[in-house]
């Protein structure tokens, strides 16, 4: 019997042993884990499918299309002149009519009138030719001669040239471009007219290219590359302070080579240094026309300097063959007689004038229209 409970007893603690055992290699056991799903970044995409963060990110920004400007053509401009000038001119021709139209033209009046028209700038010869000229229609002629008005007009009007020539000359001749040299003292608005005169041009449907030949002034030469990337112009520019020369050398040879209508030169005006200018003026007009003839020479004058303009007009007339004028700012200033003076001063007419800050407000100078603006 004791036996017995030994071997039951010996049975029971092996049971105890071999559950303990198993139990405790189950506790051992690694839990598996779950297999990772591949991120947006390493999981492969389809053809054509962004990623969420692809979505999200903004696209990279076009470049910008420059849109290029369409210049006004000369008839709009035209009209504007005769706006600009009855606004700013008429003072003169209202002076003048208010004295024409007494009842009695005694010497008070003509002496009066040679007044108001030398406070206009219109010159001392010219003035005496105009006087004389209305003396004798209207004093001796008296009611023959007609409305005072239409004399005046007239008289104005052959004081003006109204047979010169006040073309611009921008077309060259055996397959080369015409080549324009625009001269003038620094401040006259020199670099503006030639931007302004590109647009012109542009409007006329010619090809252009400008040079920046005022090279000691870089303001001068990076506002000529506004200008001209408005209406898509090339401008051939040079390091400051480059032989000027050189510069405009290369704006003809570009032209040539490329088959354009015309070449607008910008130069220097440094009037401190009269020989040096001069001497610098004359070496790029050589340069030049060692590939092509100087079709026009345009010197620009500010108008509201009125007889001082006059000395700058003789300075350039010695260096170059000034063949034609720009006056500019001439809606700013009630001096309108500077036209005839300048005319009379040089033997050149005025082919150009600037009517404000637009960037089409510079018109072929009319002569008619001129004049009716002076009379209101």
């Amino acid at each position: 019997m004791t036996l017995l409970w030994l071997v039951v007893g010996i049975l029971v603690l092996a049971a105890l042993v071999v559950v303990g055992l198993v139990t405790s290699g189950r506790r051992r056991r690694p839990t598996p884990r779950p297999t990772p799903r591949p991120s947006a970044e390493t999981r492969p995409q389809a053809p054509g499918v962004r990623t969420p963060d692809e979505v999200a990110a903004p696209e990279s920004p076009a470049a910008p299309v420059t849109t290029l400007e369409r210049p006004e053509g000369t008839a709009s401009r035209l009209v504007r002149l005769r706006e600009r000038l009855a606004g700013s001119q008429s003072g003169l021709g209202r002076g003048l009519l208010s004295l024409l139209s007494r009842d009695r033209l005694d010497d008070d009046t003509w002496e009066a009138i040679e007044d108001t028209l030398l406070t206009a700038d219109v010159g001392v010869t010219p003035t005496q030719q105009l006087v004389e000229r209305l003396k004798t229609r209207l004093r001796v002629d008296g009611r023959e001669a007609g409305d005072p008005r239409a004399v005046l007009r007239d008289e104005l009007l052959q004081l003006l040239g109204p047979d010169l020539d006040r073309r611009l000359q921008v077309t060259g001749t055996d397959g080369k471009p015409g080549v324009v040299l625009v001269v003038g003292v620094n401040g006259t608005g020199k670099t503006t007219t030639v931007g302004k005169l590109a647009r012109i041009l542009v409007a006329e449907d010619r090809s252009v290219v400008l040079g920046a030949a005022d090279t000691f002034r870089a303001a001068a030469v990076d506002q000529l590359a506004t200008w001209g990337e408005r209406v898509g112009v090339d401008v051939v520019r040079g390091p400051e302070g480059s032989d000027p020369a050189s510069v405009a050398f290369q704006a003809v040879q570009e032209a040539i080579d490329r088959g354009v209508d015309t070449v607008v030169v910008d130069t220097a005006g440094r009037l401190q240094n009269k020989a040096g200018l001069m001497d610098e003026l004359g070496k790029v007009k050589r340069v030049i026309e060692k590939q092509a003839p100087v079709s026009e020479v345009l010197l620009v004058l500010d108008a509201s300097t009125g007889q001082n303009g006059l000395v700058q007009a003789r300075v350039f007339s010695e260096i170059v063959d000034v063949t034609g004028i720009a006056l500019t700012k001439l809606d700013g200033s009630a001096k309108g007689g500077i036209v005839v003076a300048v005319q009379r001063e040089l033997g050149v007419p005025v082919k150009l004038v600037g009517l404000g800050e637009g960037p089409d407000d510079l018109a072929p100078f009319d002569p008619g229209a001129f004049v009716d603006a002076l009379l209101g």
